[in-house]
C-alpha cells in the first residue's frame, strides 16, 4: 500500500508489524513474520533512513506513530518531486546558456535565429525596441536581487504604457528582494496596473521573453552585462517558454512572503540546506539567493541549530534523513 511513498513491500510488512507490537524485537519479528533476520534487519535499515523508526531510551528501535510516520514519507515525497522540477529546470537553463554560448561563438551569417549583443548599451537598446514592439506579452526572469531605485523609476515609463494598452507582464524576482523596500513598492505598482510578480528562492538564468517570439539571454550568466544574444528559433523558443512556465508555476505572489511548506520550511531555508549538502560556501550561497553572505551565514546557522547538526554537511544529511529534502539532492 505505501509503495508509491518509497516504502517496499517487505519494510511496510515490518513496521506494521512493529507498531502492532512494539516490544518485539529483531528475532521476535522474524519469527512473526515468518522472514529470515537478515531481511529483518534489512528492512529496519529502511525504516531508519526514512525516520520511521528511532531508538528508545533503551536503545532498542521503536516504530513512530503512523500519524507522524505518514507526514515524514509526504514531506520527503513532496521533496522529491520539487526537486525534480528544479532539474528540469536547470538543464533547460543549462540548455539555454550552452545555445547563447555556441550562438556567440559561431557565425552570425549562417545563424539567422540568432542576434549579437555586445555591451550593455546595446542590450538596453535592443530590449527597449521589442518591448516597445510587444503585442501581447513580456515574461522576465532577473535573478540579479533588488534593483536599485533609478533603474526602477526608469522602467515606469515604458512599463506603464505597456501595462496601459493591455500587454500581460510577469515577472520573477529572487525572494530576497522582499528586503527592498522600493523593489516591493514598484511590484505593487505594477499590480495595480495589472502586471503581475512572483518570487522564487533562486532563479535559474537571466531572460526576457517577448511575445514568445523572441528570447534575450546573457552569453555568462555572472556578465550579464557582457554580451547577449537574441534567439528566435522555434526550437529554441519553445524550450525557453517551457522553462519560464515551469519557473512561474513553483513561484509564489510577492505579498505571501510567510508561506512555509509542510517541514515548516520557507523556499529560502530549503534553498539554503540543499546549497549546504552540496558543499557551497556562504559567499556561493549569498549569490545563488540574492542576499548578502551574512545574511546566508545566519541561516545556515539556524538551520543547523535547528537540526542540531555539529557542521554545514551534517546539517543538509540530517535535512534528508528528517525528509526535508530528497536523498539526491546533491545532483
Amino acid at each position: 500500500m505505501l509503495g508509491l511513498l518509497g516504502l517496499d513491500a517487505s519494510a511496510e510488512e515490518v513496521y506494521r508489524a512493529m507498531l502492532a507490537h512494539p516490544c518485539k524485537g529483531v528475532a521476535e519479528l522474524a519469527e512473526a513474520l515468518g522472514m529470515p533476520e537478515r531481511d529483518i534487519r534489512s528492512s529496519l535499515d529502511r525504516l531508519h533512513e526514512l525516520s520511521l523508526v528511532r531508538s528508545s531510551h533503551a536503545q532498542a528501535l521503536r516504530a513512530v506513530g503512523p500519524e507522524l510516520g505518514m507526514e515524514i514519507l509526504l514531506a520527503r515525497q513532496q521533496a522529491e518531486l520539487a526537486a525534480q522540477q528544479q532539474r528540469v529546470e536547470a538543464s533547460r537553463a543549462a540548455a539555454a546558456q550552452l545555445i547563447a554560448q555556441f550562438a556567440e561563438q559561431g557565425s552570425s551569417a549562417g545563424q539567422p535565429d540568432v542576434e549579437h549583443l555586445t555591451g550593455i548599451d546595446q542590450i538596453r537598446e535592443k530590449l527597449a525596441v521589442l518591448t516597445h514592439r510587444v503585442r501581447a506579452e513580456v515574461m522576465t526572469l532577473a535573478p540579479n536581487g533588488a534593483h536599485t531605485p533609478e533603474s526602477l523609476r526608469a522602467a515606469k515609463p515604458l512599463d506603464g504604457e505597456l501595462l496601459g494598452r493591455g500587454v500581460r507582464m510577469r515577472t520573477v524576482y529572487l525572494d530576497s528582494v522582499r528586503n527592498s523596500p522600493h523593489t516591493v513598492e514598484y511590484a505593487e505598482w505594477l499590480a495595480e496596473r495589472g502586471g503581475q510578480v512572483r518570487t522564487a528562492p533562486s532563479l535559474p538564468v537571466r531572460m526576457v521573453i517577448v511575445d514568445r517570439e523572441s528570447a534575450v539571454i546573457p552569453v555568462r550568466a555572472e556578465a550579464s552585462c557582457e554580451a547577449a544574444v537574441v534567439l528566435t528559433g522555434q526550437g529554441t523558443l519553445t524550450a525557453l517558454c517551457a522553462l519560464f512556465d515551469g519557473v512561474w508555476a513553483s513561484a509564489v505572489d510577492l505579498g505571501e512572503a510567510g508561506r512555509r511548506d509542510e517541514s515548516g520550511l520557507s523556499a529560502q531555508e530549503r534553498e539554503v540546506l540543499n546549497s549546504l549538502y552540496r558543499g557551497m560556501t556562504d559567499e556561493s550561497i549569498a549569490k545563488r539567493l540574492g542576499v548578502s553572505p551574512r545574511t546566508a551565514r545566519r541561516v545556515a546557522n539556524d538551520m543547523m541549530e535547528r537540526l542540531g547538526a555539529r557542521s554545514r554537511f551534517q546539517a543538509g544529511a540530517l535535512a534528508v534523513q528528517n525528509g526535508w529534502l530528497p536523498s539526491d539532492a546533491s545532483l
